[in-house]
């Protein structure tokens, strides 16, 4: 993976020593040590520019390129297993090239920033300022655990690198969010910019930094799935017992958290079949072979609690002739275990902002009672299935 191009590697081979740019002339006798020392410094990334820092293997220290210098098999696994090796904690994310600058070869480390700062070598903290390398101050340790824990905030606040405004919904955000979780005279009244709304509300990240982030694209994206690929629903009705009947309906349902919570709770309503009472009772007597309210209350948990990091599956639901199945992606969290699961007071959240969000716009009323309503309605006919990586919910049909 080339980060810069050739033409800036060459620029930065010439110019002076920066906390982005370093060289060594070998990997050899002492060099090894001081190349994992720079390593270290460049994934910490004190200054915060957020871009990769490069070292170039066999380059002078003023710059110029040492003829003849053999970029190897050998030298290229070895400046790759600086990863690896367990003197660098966390592993640092790096890529190793052989180049061809200035009509000689260079070997070129590129190491990203790390997001879990700080990054240690043999213990110590390895740090740059401009040219200079040197062990981190204790302002300096500060300043990265403090950045670490800035970057540990929940996935649904984190920012959606690429995405910008333009892949928001304003007047959604303006005509429907926004009213339902502040009044609209104190909207009138308080004056704030555009982006300073959307920062108040977590949608981007800051008003200086309007970059969306994930609650963002999920609650006013115009395309949420174009840029978290699991953030959709998959609805399935089969004329059967398994996967392998017959399909009789079959949609993947796109948008906000919201389109989707409401698109597949008309499908699922469409096909709860009613009976209807005429013949002994006073009255017309209407029979779901669902209870809606349960169905609601597992739908919009499966949303407010998946996970949307690091996964291309939706959210699916399987009606079959005997049963409904709602799969979630993302398995127990936090204190919620699979041995304590779905018990009255056992609650945490893997998306704790997009929860309120929910909460702001009706899809919620009480935190985690949910599963309680559920239950509540089904009986023994509702049961769940905790692994690791997904969250099964299965609905017995009524056989009465």
């Amino acid at each position: 993976m080339s980060y810069y191009s050739d033409i800036q590697l060459e620029a930065m081979m010439a110019d002076l020593e920066s906390d982005c740019v370093e060289r060594k002339q070998s990997f050899q006798g002492d060099f090894p040590r001081k190349v994992r020392e720079a390593v270290c410094a460049f994934a910490n990334d004190l200054a915060g520019h957020g871009v990769p820092g490069v070292l170039l293997i066999g380059v002078h220290d003023d710059g110029t390129i040492i003829p003849d210098f053999v970029v190897s098999d050998e030298l290229l696994l070895s400046l790759a297993s600086i990863k690896t090796d367990g003197n660098i904690v966390p592993p640092p994310t790096l890529f190793v090239e052989k180049k061809l600058l200035r009509g000689s070869r260079v070997a070129v480390i590129t190491v990203l920033p790390c997001d879990t700062p700080p990054v240690r070598y043999q213990g110590r903290i390895h740090v740059r300022w401009g040219p200079r390398r040197g062990l981190a101050t204790a302002q300096d340790e500060r300043l990265l655990n403090e950045r670490r824990r800035h970057r540990d905030r929940p996935f649904d606040v984190q920012p959606v690198r690429g995405a910008d405004l333009s892949d928001l919904n304003r007047l959604r955000f303006e005509q429907e969010y926004l009213p339902s979780l502040v009044a609209r005279d104190v909207l009138e009244a308080n004056g704030r910019s555009y982006e300073q709304r959307l920062a108040a509300t977590k949608m981007v990240i800051g008003e200086e930094e309007p970059t969306p982030t994930t609650l963002g694209l999920l609650i006013i994206g115009k395309s949420p799935s174009e840029w978290l690929p699991g953030a959709y629903a998959q609805f399935l009705r089969l004329a059967g017992g398994d996967l392998t009947a017959p399909v009789m309906d079959d949609e993947p349902i796109h948008g906000t958290v919201a389109d989707q919570i409401r698109r597949l709770e008309e499908k699922l309503a469409a096909h709860n079949f009613r009976g209807v009472r005429f013949s002994d009772v006073a009255t017309e007597d209407r029979r779901e072979t669902y209870p809606m309210n349960a169905l609601r209350q597992l739908v919009r948990n499966a949303f407010m609690h998946r996970s949307y990091e690091a996964t291309n599956t939706p959210v699916r639901v399987y009606w079959f002739d005997d049963r409904i199945e709602i799969h979630n992606p993302g398995g127990s969290f936090g204190c919620v275990t699979p041995e304590n699961f779905g018990q009255p007071g056992i609650t945490d959240y893997r998306n704790p902002d997009l929860a309120e969000a929910m909460r702001a716009l009706g899809y919620v009323q009480r935190f985690g009672a949910g599963i309680a309503i559920a239950r509540k309605a089904l009986g023994q006919r509702l049961r769940f299935e905790v692994q690791p990586g997904m969250v099964a919910a299965f609905i017995k049909g009524d056989e009465t």
